[in-house]
């Protein structure tokens, strides 16, 4: 019996390596929309798919950004500035992509563009704490798919959203783990409501990793921020003590540690661009495979238990 099922286990895996190795046709004339163009993953995938000779279309948020990206890529990538949370720049973007597209439509859209506010309890924060980090990495990537879908269906091209395991898991309060919740939910529903038009939608979820978001220094200063103008009584509650051992927490065993090779993410998003038969999600990095994603589904007392063993004890807890 065991001896059947380790073979029918190992067919299996045989067709899915066999399935995902197949590459789609004419990539160099199939166009590519990516947000977040200014660093991190979105400016190294940008860098990937001219280098493989796809039609980018990269977004970035200042102009700065858009000029360093052209001086590393050829004549072909054509770059936009873009902010996600503006209607109006959107829609700009959007018909600045429509008049490249043309009648072949956008093959590939890849939701990147995001920002990290401090990680802390939710009581030192405020509403809007919380719109700030929605309005990009939700709200705005809502708006840029919904603009962007008529040219999507067009070309029965790919959505791409990248989430985290931030989207699975929990860890610590504010808006980044809400918005990537929300990113799963509503890639989730896009992908039922694009299937009879033959497009697909894969969702991206790294892990750690060393980018601007997760910058020590930067992180560090956002946390002491939030601190300082928290009310005296959620201090007293946590305590300076808490805060420090919160600090050294985040600046000795977490951020010195994300993974610094980007192109771990970068290749699954264009494994979902390119493949035939793209995965609907992707786990990014080791940790992902082997303890985050494990762990959304472990019963929640014991989820519960792992995560609180290793953070910080207020002060005035019971």
């Amino acid at each position: 019996m065991w001896l059947y099922l380790a073979v029918l286990v190992g067919l299996y895996y045989l067709v899915r390596w066999h399935r995902e190795r197949q590459v789609v046709s004419h990539l160099r004339d199939k166009y590519v929309f990516i947000t977040g163009c200014d660093s991190g993953f979105g400016n190294l995938l940008a860098r990937q798919l001219d280098m493989r000779g796809m039609r980018v279309l990269a977004a970035c948020l200042t102009e700065k950004g858009a000029e360093q990206l052209r001086a590393q890529t050829s004549d072909r990538l054509e770059t936009v500035t873009l902010d996600v949370t503006k209607t109006e720049s959107i829609s700009a973007a959007a018909q600045w992509v429509k008049e490249r597209v043309g009648d072949r439509g956008l093959w590939g859209l890849v939701n990147n563009a995001g920002i990290t506010l401090a990680w802390a309890p939710n009581q030192c924060l405020t509403k809007r704490d919380f719109v700030t980090i929605l309005d990009v990495n939700l709200l705005g990537m809502i708006e840029v798919t919904v603009s962007l879908l008529p040219l999507v269906r067009k070309a029965r091209g790919r959505v791409v959203n990248v989430s985290s395991v931030a989207g699975r898991l929990s860890i610590i309060g504010g808006g980044y783990s809400i918005s990537k919740y929300g990113v799963e939910a509503f890639s989730d529903s896009l992908r039922r409501e694009l299937a009879p038009f033959g497009v697909k939608v894969a969702i991206i979820e790294p892990s750690f990793f060393k980018t601007n978001m997760t910058n020590t220094e930067r992180v560090l200063l956002q946390v002491q921020e939030v601190w300082d103008r928290a009310p005296r009584e959620i201090k007293e509650i946590y305590g300076e003590k808490c805060l420090a051992s919160y600090v050294k927490l985040l600046s000795e065993h977490i951020l010195p540690k994300c993974n610094e090779n980007l192109s771990e993410v970068t290749d699954c998003m264009e494994h979902a661009l390119t493949a035939c038969h793209p995965r609907t999600r992707y786990s990014a990095g080791w940790d992902a495979k082997l303890l985050y994603l494990p762990m959304s589904y472990m019963p929640t007392f014991l989820v519960d238990a792992i995560v609180t063993w290793g953070l910080p004890r207020p002060a005035k807890a019971l």
